[in-house]
């Protein structure tokens, strides 16, 4: 069943108390011209506060009336609400680490720029490219089956991603030279955390003085096991570990 995003302000209630979801701009042309949606067809539509509703097409257009039918909690969301801090990376590496990321649990994604990155962008010129991210994760939402659009977030420093991420209830910092502390071992360690960071570097991963500082900041230096992760496939990877121990 296709599944969009709508703001609380979309959803009405008519006089006999029954509901209705009016869909505009994008996904309205989507469902009228691409999906070719007729009246009677089905539609499931996410308010971005957790709340499905399934519903049916009254008519279709530059707008999309929508009749509801019935409601719910979306039960697809992970019980903890992880932050990816993914260091930068080359070409489109970082389309795919937003677009699995999002498929993986993660609630928020925050670039940051480390020593060993290639990409050197200032926090103005990356937000042409957060624009696109950010419809890369409206995607992806809608491709699993998510109950919110996770955001991804202007860039950091490599001091802000830290000092951000050493909040959380699990801070971790994904560090290919550690050899002692396992990702499993802290998440055993700690079932019942609400918050969760991940801290990932790029292509060349973090210089030995930046995983010292963000060790002193309060983050929690783990590895991913012995064979060595491209920075694209090691998000997903820790976020697949997080929720195996958190949530499945």
């Amino acid at each position: 069943m296709p599944r969009f995003f709508v703001k609380a302000s979309q959803i009405g209630v008519r006089d006999d108390g029954s509901k209705t979801v009016l869909i505009i701009g994008d996904d309205a042309a989507h469902i009228t011209r691409s999906l070719r949606m007729k009246p009677g067809e089905s539609v499931c539509v996410c308010d971005m506060a957790r709340r499905e509703y399934d519903c049916s097409v009254l008519s279709v257009g530059e707008e999309v009336l929508l009749s509801v039918l019935s409601e719910r909690e979306s039960d697809t969301e992970p019980p903890f609400f992880a932050t990816l801090y993914q260091a930068l990376v080359k070409g489109d590496k970082f389309d795919t680490v937003v677009q699995k990321a999002v498929e993986c649990g993660a609630s928020r994604i925050v670039p940051f720029i480390s020593d060993r990155c290639v990409v050197r962008l200032t926090k103005k010129d990356c937000e042409k490219k957060r624009l696109r991210w950010q419809r890369i994760a409206a995607e992806a939402a809608k491709q699993c089956g998510r109950g919110i659009i996770p955001s991804v977030e202007p860039l950091l420093t490599f001091g802000e991603a830290v000092a951000e991420a050493a909040k959380a209830d699990i801070p971790l910092l994904c560090y290919e030279g550690e050899e002692g502390v396992t990702l499993p071992g802290v998440l055993r360690e700690r079932k019942d955390a609400r918050t969760v960071s991940i801290l990932i570097g790029s292509e060349g991963g973090f210089a030995a003085s930046e995983a010292d500082s963000a060790k002193e900041a309060g983050l929690i230096s783990v590895g991913l096991g012995k064979r060595i992760l491209r920075t694209e496939t090691a998000s997903g990877f820790a976020l697949a570990c997080i929720s195996y121990e958190l949530e499945l």
